[in-house]
């Protein structure tokens, strides 16, 4: 039986606020409340205070000094950045699992499970599956360091929160999902790690839809 390990509460707010400043729902230059997003998260401010650090970090964020954090701007290139990154490292990583011989029949069962529910599917168990997935590759892998950073670049489902997009994206990534675990669970390391690559590039494609294209310089 695979072990689940649960993400860090400073990592999942982290990726709500970053999966929101991706998509548009924060804006440049928007004020963030280190209070009202605690309060609206239903915790306390200790995660959400290194939540912001952490996005400081990446140059989300510039923190404002007891007065929360003002969105920076961000571009087509800081986006693309981020996602190679995240499609370099997951991709080794599911590869790695894969020549572990990682378990991933409790994963793909509950993957099973939700296939033809993914309509009313509350947000937060399509979350909690996605966080669990990536989280038992990313152990798998072996490497802690490569975890650290993959914790570090996590930014959960790459959509706005519209519930046609949302379900559209629900059962995209559910079958890349499946068709991941099972390249692992097959051990075919170099299988495994194109279908990851192709499903955080596709993440990657359903954010860059927000940012238009920069004009080129003189035109």
């Amino acid at each position: 039986m695979e072990s689940l390990e649960l993400m860090p509460a400073r990592v999942r707010i982290a990726a709500i606020l970053k999966k929101a400043i991706y998509a548009g729902e924060y804006k440049s230059g928007e004020e963030l409340s280190l209070t009202e997003i605690a309060e609206q998260l239903g915790v306390s401010r200790t995660p959400v205070r290194e939540a912001f650090q952490s996005l400081a970090a990446e140059g989300l964020i510039t923190l404002r000094m007891n007065r929360g954090a003002i969105v920076n701007k961000i571009d087509r290139k800081f986006i693309r950045d981020a996602f190679e990154m995240r499609i370099l490292l997951e991709s080794e990583a599911a590869a790695r699992a894969a020549s572990a011989g990682m378990e991933v029949d409790g994963l793909l069962e509950r993957l099973s499970r939700i296939q033809g529910s993914l309509d009313t599917l509350p947000r937060e168990d399509y979350r909690t599956l996605n966080q669990d997935i990536h989280m038992a590759i990313w152990n798998a892998a072996g490497n802690q360091k490569l975890k650290q950073v993959l914790l570090e670049l996590w930014n959960g489902p790459s959509v706005r929160a519209s519930l046609p997009e949302e379900t559209r994206h629900y059962q995209k990534s559910t079958a890349e999902h499946i068709e991941i675990l099972t390249c692992i669970g097959q051990r075919k390391p170099e299988e495994a790690r194109a279908a990851m690559a192709r499903h955080i590039a596709r993440s990657m494609e359903n954010i860059l839809q927000y940012y238009p294209e920069e004009a080129p310089e003189g035109g």
